[in-house]
């Protein structure tokens, strides 16, 4: 997939616009032909096809994330990785359109981005505290446009959670990152950053460690690649997932015991770690 060549994001929005809407949407037996040709015969061409026609797609979800005060086309950028992860993951043979699948992996990257670029302080870590992040602001406008008011208390009724999640959520949202290149005081050249001791590593060290970082997280995934389909999901969300799913919850989807959902787990973290390192 690292082969496929999408338009170039430059600070023209217009100019991306005009470059995506020269490519045709497909009908269904396109995009299945294509995503088939794809799957089965690795066929880049037909994956270029597949993502461009959708790229309007990720635009117009892109819109829906323009109250964040983020650079739209950067939303566009992230929301195009998704895009290209969902073609790759992409079934054509279970009925249903890859705008429809690829739609949660776009959100995905999108959210994501919105969530470390709010600031350098990570926030709203589970599962939960993402979800109110994004309904938050969404609730409010809506509630204010109807009574004129909304507190915390309704916004706590209305989402189902406390009024001091309310509380620390808009807290957080509110408290943004201050530009350490900002002056102290006017008229002197005198920064925040000025007061701040440098202890980053020099750049050759961080370097060797990103590479470090991205050998290892693709010899991870090379690892997974010797599992069944039903053995990485439930890797991914027993262990790689940030919210992990309990045995019982894995158990009911298979229609399974908790015992049967451990043995695969332990079975499949066997595989992946005589893959990961074999033995000679």
């Amino acid at each position: 997939m690292s082969s496929v060549n999408l338009p170039v994001i430059t600070d023209g929005f217009e100019h991306y616009m005009t470059q995506i809407n020269r490519y045709d949407l497909l009908n269904r037996e396109q995009e299945v032909a294509l995503a088939r040709s794809y799957r089965n015969n690795n066929d880049l061409d037909a994956a270029h096809r597949l993502i461009c026609a959708n790229l309007r797609f990720v635009v117009k979800i892109a819109n829906e994330y323009r109250r964040y005060g983020l650079r739209q086309l950067d939303l566009v950028q992230e929301g195009n990785i998704g895009l290209m992860l969902a073609v790759k993951k992409f079934d054509p043979d279970r009925g249903i359109r890859l705008i429809s699948y690829a739609v949660w992996w776009i959100r995905a990257y999108m959210q994501n981005f919105i969530m470390s670029s709010w600031s350098m302080v990570k926030i709203g870590g589970s599962r939960a505290q993402r979800k109110l992040f994004f309904k938050l602001k969404q609730t409010q406008s809506a509630m204010r446009s109807l009574t004129g008011n909304a507190s915390n208390a309704d916004m706590a009724d209305e989402l189902a959670v406390s009024e001091k999640d309310i509380e620390e959520m808009a807290t957080m949202m509110s408290a943004r990152d201050s530009s350490l290149d900002v002056e102290l005081f006017a008229g002197e050249d005198y920064t925040p950053l000025d007061r701040l001791v440098d202890h980053r590593i020099n750049q050759e060290e961080e370097l060797a460690d990103r590479q470090e970082s991205q050998q290892l997280k693709e010899q991870v995934q090379q690892a997974m690649q010797v599992l069944n389909e039903r053995e990485r999901r439930i890797v991914q969300r027993r262990i790689l997932d940030e919210d992990p799913t309990t045995l019982q919850d894995l158990a009911d989807e298979y229609n399974i015991s908790r015992e049967r959902v451990r043995q695969i787990e332990q079975n499949a973290l066997r595989k992946v770690k005589e893959a990961f390192c074999p033995t000679n």
